[in-house]
């Protein structure tokens, strides 16, 4: 059962593992154990983050080294990818391979480690919300769109459709539309090969979130729990903060977008447990196998 009074938030905040410009990481497994006093899941498998970019030489070297991490699941958008590579331009990895059109994030990988891009706001999700535009907003998101303004067809969709939707109806939206997301995520999770790994997206609050949350649920973790751990991203970001609202602003969200709302988990919980019956069946009309979810719990879960 949770065992807040030991562990004081303050303290637990202290636990998330420190990099120098890799920030919100942690080991989920090690968090969920000191979180709830108990030895649910095993620790050094499975990790968390914000968008490691702009990573040191020490942090890959711990990365690599320290963590022995094989995969990182990447599930940011190619905008998302572009505009970082643009603004991490003069970064000098020697190691690195030179980037290439398709793939612009190369010079930031980090050479060692496998990495799984997944785009969880996918073309099903897109299609979604653009779906939910009138015809002159959608006139203009595709013309900006085709003369490269990327970000500014963006906020299009932005301001019109996810601010109104909230952080909460975009899981909900996630959920119900990226269903080859959730398969291609779910199947490097269920390969034991992959471990140790990270996923993360830009922030790794909320896509990541939403990704660990599922895990979670799948081992049996207190909802609690889970909260405790999504709302913890909220205090973990605040050194990129102002950074980031000038981003969510950009794309015509709120400020709120920035913060990781108390009712998020339990909302998304309620939404999994109504539409579809609880985790395991959501999983398994999402493509993922009974063998496949029991093979997740095999690796992570202490049995």
């Amino acid at each position: 059962m949770l065992n807040e009074s030991s562990l004081p938030f303050a303290q637990l905040r202290s636990m998330a593992s420190q990099f120098e410009k890799i920030l919100n990481f942690r080991d989920v497994g090690q968090y969920i154990n000191q979180t709830t006093g108990e030895q649910l899941l095993r620790p050094g498998l499975l990790y968390r983050s914000a968008r490691p970019d702009a990573a040191t030489s020490s942090d890959r070297e711990r990365l690599l080294s320290e963590l022995k991490v094989k995969t990182i699941i990447d599930l940011r958008t190619p905008t998302e990818h572009v505009e970082q590579s643009r603004k991490h331009a003069s970064v000098k990895v020697p190691t690195a391979p030179a980037a290439t059109p398709s793939d612009p994030q190369r010079p930031l990988r980090i050479t060692g480690i496998e990495y799984k891009d997944v785009n969880f706001n996918g073309s099903s999700y897109s299609s979604a919300l653009i779906k939910q535009l009138s015809y002159g907003q959608m006139a203009k998101l595709f013309s900006l769109y085709a003369i490269g303004y990327r970000k500014e067809a963006i906020s299009v969709l932005g301001t019109n459709v996810m601010a109104k939707r909230g952080l909460s109806g975009l899981a909900e939206d996630s959920l119900t539309h990226c269903t080859a997301e959730v398969k291609a995520v779910f199947d490097v999770l269920s390969h034991e090969a992959s471990y140790p790994l990270v996923v993360h997206c830009t922030q790794g609050k909320d896509r990541t979130g939403l990704v660990v949350l599922l895990v979670l649920l799948l081992l049996d973790v207190p909802v609690q729990a889970i909260e405790q751990d999504y709302r913890l991203s909220e205090s973990e970001l605040v050194p990129e903060k102002e950074e980031k609202l000038k981003e969510i602003r950009s794309i015509g969200l709120p400020d709120s977008f920035a913060d990781c709302p108390a009712d998020w988990v339990e909302t998304v919980c309620d939404y999994i447990d109504q539409q579809y019956g609880g985790v395991e069946k959501y999983l398994a009309v999402r493509g993922i196998s009974v063998q496949q979810q029991n093979g997740i719990k095999q690796i992570l879960a202490r049995m």
